[in-house]
């Protein structure tokens, strides 16, 4: 009943002595040589006791042979005399020829751990055995570094104690990860004797301090959720380790269960008093009280000291510095070290590039006010005009600087050249500080570098200054919100915007968190003391009016993107104007190349050239993006300058066209044979090609928030809007997958709107058809069912068949769910029809394994079982993986209640890999709820639990309530099982209120059993 003591745990006892040879260790015969038969020796007694030469097994004979083994190898090298080995293979009650038995125990490990030493030995040659006879006893020696198991094991623990104790609590968790991986089973499974019982209870208590000492880290980095099911599976093995009760309810705690955590302490308290006539320990009670009282620090891991700041330091010729400066604190410390590191060294150099109006002028004057006193000799300040249509020339400058040093007219030369050399000369021995502000680019800048030990230069730009060699280069990008609302705050006052922080979040955001923009919108609502936050706000939410308002006396967002703009190349203006059309947050390199209508290397280079220029940032390898402005700015141009006009729809033509024919290559490689891509839109532009399922997958999630924008956008002109719908059908398994649902539906409610809108029946069936499967998996029946009925009338209005089947699919589902079953079989049976019509075999498939479901409801089990087989022999022949597990999963649901638990599990396991590898996470959650009840079933209540606890962090934010109910129902069952009746009760309670809610049936049920509980 101990806790792990702080850190990570370290094997209790057994440690390895000085004196004696270690596994790591050479022999300490000298000038022994290891034969090739040791070299190559491993051993494992976490878990059965086992040997390896190489990748060989040896044989290690029998039980008591492994034991003494055993035996050795966990004195890590140390000798055990003879009386020491009987009394660890027998006891107190050895047999009468044991020290007989002994030495042949040995005899015959001697032989199969080293072969060829007898035949050396016996030949003169000098070798070493690895179990070696000394002193009336044995011991094995001269094992390689990771010869045992428990060694690796324990060097993990040690190196996963340190990244703990260094605050890298990453590395820590990964280490104790493959510490525990090592783990095979019981430690020393079959060995008999007192000494492996007294090991095994050793290492096993060891092995549980790992685990906690795991589970608590993973609570340190939020994996709250995630811990709740492995942490219900081990209270229920080990129901008495109060510390595994802490960390579960300190787990359920923190993922908003807070019921369920007291519950665990309830039961907790009632066991040990019980079991033990003990009360819990104070660590327990303490947890409990502060979550009564929603202790604050349980919410979240405290978080570590901030560094301290750097020391503020002061230049002299520069611009004044804003009064208002907010935020930037890590770019601050970062280029105040490197301004302060000048000293000593050849120059330092930091070169701040972005975009117009993200404040680099801003941040390197504050900076360079900060640094002042590191520089006593001076400071030099010039804006390069870099951005304007005539940027300063070096030589011009180089004048000026040599002036403000003192030097005389008359002694400055004329060339460039020349200039350059007196200004490094003048500056030698010296501390100054340059700040070249809105440098065009590196060419402008070197002649205007000091280049001496102890000056240092800051530059800023829109152009990512790559060829300046040496410099410290920094992107500068937009503030964070609360940097852009403090700054908001500042100039406005805090009066105006506390009573409408709401409206100012929305001033900021419209403003795209761009200092520039923030500045001038705050300003204007300034002067204006008659206007609301909220009033600025409804000005800013009109995008198309948002430029005009961001402009107050010479300050303006559109000028200054302007700047920028003009000095485009016409290939990389055009780039530029097209891409800014595309809605979502970024855009691929393929995608971008197919709006461009270009080759993806050509366009490659188009835009990293922008990227140089600020004008579009690189989101990831192979991924850009627009500032909001920006891309509103390049919106504008696209209107103004693009011509013909009509290439601005032919360019989001063909990008809907290349995100429909992906995600149609997509579907078309996770479902072999399935005939819905022989029935969408027809495309001109290509779209990509996957080498596997894993990378169409990838592609399909890497891309799914730009592909619902294409959709949504496309949605607006009626001869975009069938393929629109078309690709929202192909993509159809971002519904199910959570992260993309909600989106999803939006995206998929406007489709329908937009449809009815145009009277494009046809299209509004199929729009229909992703609805319904979002009401589907919502658990949303009653809606499903009256989309799918209207999609039946308006696909068999426009003569698409391929709707009607989908449609008369879910129709039968859904009625298997409302308990409608005649409904359901007619529904399926007409949708056998009509996919065999279409030559649609999986579909024909996907029918019968929903009928399967219907013939189990109504009693039929030996049909429920012939039809899954039959869908699965279907999906199997085709090769599809995916629709073959769905198809397992219904047979596996049918061999449940023909009492046939061990060939279900099996299936339900098959499923749960599909979906898991394919990651459907609502089939996946489904999986492991079904499981779950097969274990219940088999009386597995401990597994049963676990399984339904992941069932429940799997189908977070998916599935619909009705599903959760379901699952919390077999959960408080199987709490229930092991004892855990509080926690049960309070699962109960929150399945009862969901179905009550619903008006579902099933409310009744869990009332009943509810009622036991309350009675008593």
């Amino acid at each position: 009943m101990d806790g792990v003591p702080d850190g990570v745990p370290r094997v209790p006892e057994q440690r390895r002595p000085d004196s004696t040879p270690t596994p790591s260790e050479p022999s300490a015969t000298p000038g022994a040589e290891r034969p090739a038969e040791t070299a190559a020796l491993r051993f494992s007694v976490l878990g059965p006791v086992r040997a390896w030469r190489g990748d060989e097994p040896v044989t290690t004979g029998s039980p008591q042979q492994r034991a003494l083994l055993a035996a050795l190898l966990l004195r890590e090298g140390r000798t055990a005399t003879a009386a020491e080995l009987i009394d660890a293979l027998w006891g107190e009650e050895p047999p009468s020829q044991a020290l007989a038995a002994v030495r042949t125990y040995a005899s015959r490990l001697r032989k199969v751990l080293d072969p060829g030493g007898e035949a050396r030995r016996s030949g003169g040659t000098t070798a070493t055995a690895v179990l070696v006879s000394e002193s009336g006893g044995y011991a094995v020696r001269d094992l390689a570094e990771e010869a045992l198991d428990l060694t690796v094991a324990q060097d993990l623990a040690t190196e996963a104690e340190k990244a703990r104790s260094a605050g890298d609590l990453c590395h820590a968790r990964e280490t104790l990860r493959r510490a525990l991986a090592l783990w095979d089973g019981e430690t020393l499974a079959g060995v008999p004797g007192p000494y492996a019982e007294t090991q095994r209870v050793r290492l096993e208590e060891w092995r549980l301090q790992l685990v906690e000492s795991r589970l608590d880290m993973d609570l340190e980095q939020g994996c709250h959720a995630e811990a709740v099911s492995e942490l219900t599976a081990l209270t229920a093995a080990h129901p008495l380790r109060e510390r595994l009760r802490e960390l579960l309810m300190l787990a359920l705690y923190r993922s908003g269960r807070q019921a369920e955590a007291l519950a665990v302490y309830a039961d907790t308290r009632r066991l040990l008093a019980d079991e033990l006539g003990v009360d819990p320990r104070p660590g327990l009670s303490e947890l409990q009280q502060r979550i009564l009282q929603a202790d604050p620090g349980l919410a979240e891991p405290s978080s570590p000291a901030p560094e301290p700041a750097a020391v503020p330091v002061r230049p002299a010729q520069l611009p004044a510095t804003v009064p208002d400066f907010t935020g930037r604190s890590g770019f601050v410390r970062e280029l105040g070290d490197i301004l302060a590191s000048a000293e000593g060294r050849v120059m330092a150099v930091s070169a701040l590039a972005g975009i117009g109006g993200v404040g680099k002028t801003t941040l390197a004057v504050h900076v360079a006010h900060q640094a002042r006193a590191a520089f006593p000799d001076g400071q030099l300040y010039v804006d390069l005009q870099g951005a304007g249509a005539r940027a300063a020339e070096p030589e011009t400058v180089l004048g000026s600087f040599l002036r403000a040093l003192g030097t005389a007219d008359s002694a400055i030369p004329d060339s460039l050249e020349e200039r350059a050399a007196l200004y490094r000369s003048v500056l030698a021995g010296r501390r100054v500080l340059v700040l070249l502000d809105n440098a065009r680019d590196a060419a402008q800048v070197r002649p205007l570098l000091p280049g001496t030990d102890g000056c240092a230069a800051l530059v800023t730009s829109r152009v990512r200054m790559l060829d300046l060699a040496g410099a410290h280069l920094i992107d500068l990008d937009v503030m964070s919100p609360d940097e852009a609302l403090a700054l908001f705050t500042k100039i406005v006052g805090e009066e105006r915007v506390a009573s409408e922080r709401k409206a100012a979040l929305d001033v900021v955001a419209a403003c795209g968190f761009l200092p520039l923009a923030i500045r001038i919108a705050a300003s204007r609502l300034a002067a204006r003391r008659t206007w609301t936050v909220s009033v600025l706000a409804a000005k800013l939410a009109d995008e198309r009016r948002r430029l005009d308002e961001l402009q107050a006396g010479d300050l303006a967002v559109k000028a200054t993107f302007e700047l920028g703009y003009g000095q485009l190349e016409p290939a990389q203006a055009r780039a530029f104007r097209l891409l800014g059309l595309a809605d979502g947050p970024d855009i691929s390199l393929a995608a971008a190349a197919a709006v461009l209508d270009l080759p993806v290397e050509d366009t490659e280079d188009l835009l990293e050239s922008l990227v140089d220029t600020s004008l579009l940032e690189s989101a990831a390898p192979g991924r850009y993006r627009f500032h909001d402005l920006v891309r509103l700015y390049a919106r504008a141009c696209a209107e103004r300058d693009e011509l013909p006009p009509s290439e601005r729809g032919s360019a989001l033509s063909r990008l809907l066209d290349f995100y429909l024919a992906s995600a149609a290559g997509v579907y078309a490689i996770e479902r072999p044979g399935d005939r819905l891509v022989d029935h969408l839109e027809p495309t001109s532009y290509p779209g990509l090609r996957f080498d596997n399922r894993h990378a169409a997958q990838d592609w399909l999630y890497a891309e799914a928030i730009c592909l619902l924008a294409c959709v949504r956008q496309a949605a607006g002109r009626p001869e975009t809007l069938p393929r629109a719908i078309d690709m929202l059908w192909a993509a159809h398994d971002l519904s199910e997958s959570g992260a993309n649902s909600k989106e999803y539906e939006a995206t998929a409610q406007a489709l329908v709107g937009a449809a009815r809108s145009h009277g494009l029946g046809r299209a509004e069936a199929r729009a229909l058809m992703t609805l319904v499967n979002v009401h589907h998996v919502s658990g949303r029946f009653e809606r499903a069912e009256e989309e799918a009925e209207r999609a039946i009338r308006l696909a068999q209005e426009s003569d698409d068949l391929l709707p009607v089947c989908w449609a008369r699919n879910a129709r039968g589902i859904i009625a298997l769910y409302q308990n409608r079953h005649a409904d359901g079989e007619e529904h399926l049976s007409r949708a056998i029809e009509h996919f065999r019509a279409l030559g649609d075999r999986p579909g024909v498939a996907a029918a019968l394994c929903n009928l399967s479901r219907i013939h189990l409801a109504t009693g039929r089990t030996q049909g429920a079982v012939a039809l899954a087989q039959e869908g699965i022999d279907i999906y199997d022949a085709m090769g599809n993986s995916l629709r073959g597990a769905n198809a397992r999963y219904a047979l596996g649901l049918a061999l449940t209640q023909s009492g046939e638990l061990h060939s279900a599990a099996e299936r339900l396991q098959e499923a749960l890999e599909v979906f898991r590898d394919s990651r459907q996470r609502l089939w996946e959650g489904m999986s492991l709820f079904r499981l779950a009840e097969v274990d219940l079933a088999a009386r597995r209540a401990a597994r049963a639990a676990a399984n339904a606890e992941m069932a429940l962090t799997v189908l977070r934010g998916i599935g619909g309530e009705w599903r959760r109910g379901n699952v919390l129902t077999v959960l408080g069952r199987a709490l229930s099982g092991i004892g855990q009746t509080g926690r049960a009760q309070v699962c109960w309670q929150e399945a009862a209120g969901i179905y009550e809610e619903l008006g579902s049936p099933e409310a009744a049920e869990v009332r009943a059993l509810l009622s036991p509980v309350q009675a008593a």
